[in-house]
């Protein structure tokens, strides 16, 4: 007697799958793993390559984040943290445009710091409420603040992409066409693959340096004492420059991670927020980057690429991404890797943040629009001027320096659009928007390079 047997679920199909393993074995979902690595590749090594930070170390810092994330949210919760492009204002503004890479420690010791807002905020809604903590950081503060970072990060593009202009224009297109006409997984992943192709003419054009690559070892440990921020942490005029450079822009990350947990959530079909709870995915996320910053790498977000990669594959199993993350960790032990990524032109680097810096900016945009704010509510036009416009003067000016004793630090644009913000939406009269009352906007907080 034959038995009819249900044909085995596979990605794409419409029931989701929660265990690969069982449902797929185990060479698919080593296979669904890779895709998640080629998914947060491209991103989380441009913001090393952009810093002057270590690639191995991102890369290390990255995949032990997302593994000490999943034990924190009880293994719960299938989302990847990479390194966070918001950082990279303040950290070119700590070593002066990368000219005093010596200052890197410091911006690491920051970025190490940055990571308790996280921590306070996820105690805050443990004891108050989401809703109650969320009044404080309306989406007129926050994109505002998402706007400026990428107009302010902007220059630092123009210069590369000065270096060689062809070069840095098929970049640009290269990365415009995927995004236009990819399709599937391939739309998801447009910085990786424009740098590969712009890479490969580049080689064609003969402006590579190959030297690096030819002389790294294969094997090699990830993380450097030079950069550690563990060792920078003396409370020095350096260091307290670094802290006013880059702790205040935690806030806008930890609303990129909001809106990624809300957007997960809505993917998945399970309430992350509530169960193993928003508490617990902050706090997983800001010990992940106090670590990463203590070890010199870049601060760590949640990853708006691989919840793209969730969508299209249905595999909502979260071991799939600690096993991306493992992927990482082995390759952070590979310092010919770490040369291959370093020897990408500047023209190349140029040309994708034209794109990076530009999308930055608009999905602050698209972040309002998605939270429908109020314009003609004058309450809301006065705070939104404040955080953006404020923002870009005191950059303009180089920050506002402040004498205590014989040190003076330096309130820098993001810190102040930030602080400004928050004191007006709190001194103003009227009512902030409610978190909760939109899930479209509150699935937007945040900053997506999908």
């Amino acid at each position: 007697m034959s038995v009819n047997k249900s044909p085995k679920t596979r990605p794409g199909d419409s029931q989701p799958i929660w265990d690969a393993r069982k449902e797929l074995g185990v060479p698919q979902t080593v296979m669904l793993a890779f895709q998640h690595v080629f998914a947060f590749m491209g991103a989380t090594v441009l913001v090393p390559l952009l810093t002057g930070l270590s690639i191995s170390t991102a890369l290390f810092g990255a995949g032990f984040g997302t593994l000490i994330f999943h034990g924190i949210t009880k293994r719960k919760v299938p989302m990847f943290l990479g390194s966070s492009f918001a950082y990279i204002g303040g950290i070119l503004a700590v070593t002066e445009g990368g000219t005093q890479l010596e200052n890197l420690p410091y911006a690491c010791a920051a970025i190490a710091f940055s990571g308790l807002v996280y921590v306070a905020l996820s105690i805050l809604i443990s004891i108050f409420t989401i809703e109650r903590v969320m009044k404080f950081f309306p989406p007129y503060v926050t994109a505002p603040m998402v706007m400026a970072i990428g107009i302010i990060l902007m220059p630092s593009a123009v210069n590369n992409c000065e270096t060689n202009w062809p070069l840095a224009l098929i970049t640009f297109g290269a990365v415009v066409i995927i995004n236009i006409w990819g399709k599937g997984l391939v739309k998801k992943m447009p910085i990786l693959i424009g740098l590969i192709i712009s890479y490969i003419v580049a080689l064609a054009m003969g402006v590579v340096d190959t030297t690096g690559i030819k002389e790294a070892a294969w094997i090699g440990l990830p993380v450097h004492t030079a950069n550690m921020g563990l060792f920078a942490i003396d409370f020095s005029a350096k260091f307290a420059k670094a802290f006013f450079a880059i702790f205040f822009i935690s806030i806008a990350t930890c609303m990129e991670h909001i809106g990624d947990a809300s957007a997960v959530s809505a993917t998945t079909g399970k309430d992350y927020l509530r169960d193993p709870g928003l508490h617990r995915t902050l706090l997983g996320d800001g010990i992940a980057t106090i670590f990463a910053g203590l070890i010199g790498a870049p601060a760590n977000t949640s990853y708006g690429e691989n919840t793209g990669v969730l969508t299209i594959t249905k595999v909502f199993d979260p071991f799939v991404i600690r096993l991306s993350a493992v992927f990482a960790i082995i390759l952070s032990f590979c310092p010919k890797f770490d040369a291959l990524i370093c020897s990408v032109p500047a023209a190349n680097v140029g040309g994708i943040s034209l794109m990076l810096y530009g999308m930055i900016s608009i999905i602050g945009v698209k972040n309002l629009i998605k939270n429908k704010v109020d314009y003609d509510n004058t309450r809301n036009l006065i705070i939104t001027i404040i955080v953006f416009f404020g923002s870009l003067a005191v950059d303009k000016i180089g920050g506002i320096p402040i004498p205590i004793g014989s040190t003076t630090i330096t309130i820098t644009a993001l810190a102040f659009g930030a602080i400004a913000g928050i004191l007006m939406n709190i001194i103003l009269p009227g009512e902030s928007t409610e978190f909760g009352q939109n899930q479209e906007g509150d699935e937007h907080r945040g900053i997506h390079i999908d």
